[in-house]
């Protein structure tokens, strides 16, 4: 059985669409449907179980687990890069994740992990995902720190070459609907070109970027799943990994991506940037993937315009959007 956390959400349930497309049909799902509309991501998926993160815990933790688990693609966790409660997220994404990797690895269960992109700070300190850099790195929001310091965890206990994990970098897609604020700006951007027939970004407070100029390396969630079958299925590829593009874009490609997938000119609209979150802005992020790359791992990113173009057209243009 696969037990895949986070399976309702964005990656994790594009992921078990990938499960599924390959035939799988053994899985598990763990997640906290509360009253969001993630339970919409799991409409089309075929799967076993659905277990509530603390019931799975609690089960695995007592021995009394009812079936055999052969991998666990830890993919739960709160997301949100402004969320303010330190407390919890030091429970939800930290500890809860530590526990999870001692029993997988206690048991000898192959475990993949979420980190984030979000552990490399203002990206000063670079986007090197060697084992060496690590203690380096200076998160900017409570959710990259939490994310960083089970990285750091597995780093102090030397089991970072038992299990594998993957720093995400700008994730876009089908299923992420549900994250409201923390959706892609290219989800945004959609409903803003339908509603207004133009997009508003933030205008740039450094001379070295224009307007729009500030760059990000967006990822694709197809080809990230593609990335996390291949390394379920190859165990002896271990590590903390950077998973992006390796090639960043402006917010301007992105956008002009977005109007030309709906084939119209495009039309930005350069707003003030909140106060609040100007101390906390990235500017430039790119993945270095040479890491993932030496594993064997076969790194085939489709171009932004064409991986924009099908999200756009195969998904938000269509009556069924999810996976």
């Amino acid at each position: 059985m696969i037990v895949v956390t986070g399976g309702a959400g964005f990656i994790g349930s594009a992921f078990a669409a990938k499960l599924n497309d390959e035939g799988i049909e053994d899985v598990v799902i763990v997640d906290e449907l509360g009253t969001t509309d993630k339970w919409k991501n799991l409409v089309k998926r075929r799967y076993a179980d659905y277990l509530d993160k603390a019931a799975f815990l609690a089960l695995i933790e007592s021995g009394r687990i009812p079936f055999r688990i052969d991998a666990i693609v830890h993919m739960g966790a709160c997301s949100s890069t402004t969320e303010r409660d330190a407390g919890y997220l030091m429970e939800n994404n930290f500890h809860y994740t530590c526990r999870l990797a001692d029993w997988a690895l206690e048991k000898g269960v192959r475990f993949l992990y979420a980190s984030s992109a979000a552990t490399y700070g203002d990206g000063v300190q670079g986007f090197s995902d060697a084992d060496t850099a690590l203690r380096s790195l200076k998160p900017i929001n409570m959710y990259g720190y939490s994310k960083h310091l089970f990285d750091l965890w597995l780093l102090r206990n030397r089991k970072q070459d038992r299990v594998a994990g993957l720093k995400f970098f700008n994730v876009f897609g089908p299923n992420e609907y549900h994250k409201g604020d923390m959706t892609s700006v290219i989800f945004k951007a959609f409903h803003q070109i339908r509603e207004t027939g133009k997009v508003r970004l933030f205008k740039s407070y450094r001379p070295e970027y224009g307007d729009g100029g500030q760059m990000r390396d967006f990822v694709y969630v197809k080809d990230c799943v593609e990335v996390l079958w291949w390394l379920l299925q190859h165990p002896e590829a271990n590590g903390i990994f950077n998973l992006g593009t390796g090639r960043a874009r402006t917010w301007n490609d992105l956008i002009g991506a977005v109007f030309a997938a709906l084939d119209l000119p495009p039309k930005i609209e350069y707003i003030e940037m909140p106060e609040a979150i100007r101390g906390q802005y990235q500017y430039f992020t790119e993945a270095q993937m040479d890491k993932l790359a030496a594993a064997g791992c076969p790194l085939a990113f489709g171009a932004l315009e064409t991986s924009v173009g099908d999200y756009v057209k195969s998904h938000l243009l269509t009556a069924d959007p999810y996976l």
